[in-house]
C-alpha cells in the first residue's frame, strides 16, 4: 500500500510544499505576527519532519506535541479563524504544486484532525 507521503512525491514534494506554505503564511498580515520571534529555518525543518510523519512517511519527528508547540500562540490569541487561515494556505500551496484534488482532500482531512490539539480544546 502506498502512503500519502509517497503519493505526494516524498521528501522533495514535502520540502517544496513547506517552503511555499511558509512564504504564504509569512506574507499574510493576519497571521504572520505569530512567527515574529520564531527561528524559521528550525520551524521549516520541524514542519517538514512533522508532515512527513503525518503523511505516513518516515517518522523522524522529535518536536513537541501539537498542544505543547501551540500553547504560547494561544496566549497571543490564536483561534479557529487563524487555524482556518493557515489551513487555507496549505490547501492553496498544494493546488499551486498541482497536487490532485483527491490527495489535497486527504491532506486537509489530516490538517482538520489537528484542530482541537492545536487550539487545546
Amino acid at each position: 500500500m502506498t502512503t500519502l507521503f509517497e503519493q505526494l512525491g516524498g521528501n522533495a514534494s514535502v520540502d517544496a510544499a513547506v517552503d511555499i506554505f511558509y512564504r504564504k503564511v509569512l506574507s499574510d498580515d493576519s497571521i504572520s505576527h505569530f512567527f515574529d520571534d520564531v527561528d524559521m529555518d528550525r520551524m521549516r525543518a520541524m514542519q517538514k519532519s512533522f508532515l512527513t510523519m503525518a503523511f505516513g512517511g518516515p517518522n523522524d519527528y522529535t518536536g513537541n506535541s501539537l498542544r505543547e508547540a501551540h500553547a504560547p500562540l494561544l496566549e497571543q490569541g490564536l483561534d479557529t479563524n487563524h487555524f482556518n487561515t493557515v489551513a487555507g494556505h496549505l490547501q492553496a500551496t498544494l493546488k499551486e504544486l498541482n497536487v490532485s484534488d483527491e490527495l489535497i482532500e486527504q491532506v486537509m482531512t489530516i490538517a482538520a484532525s489537528t484542530h482541537d490539539d492545536v487550539l487545546s480544546l
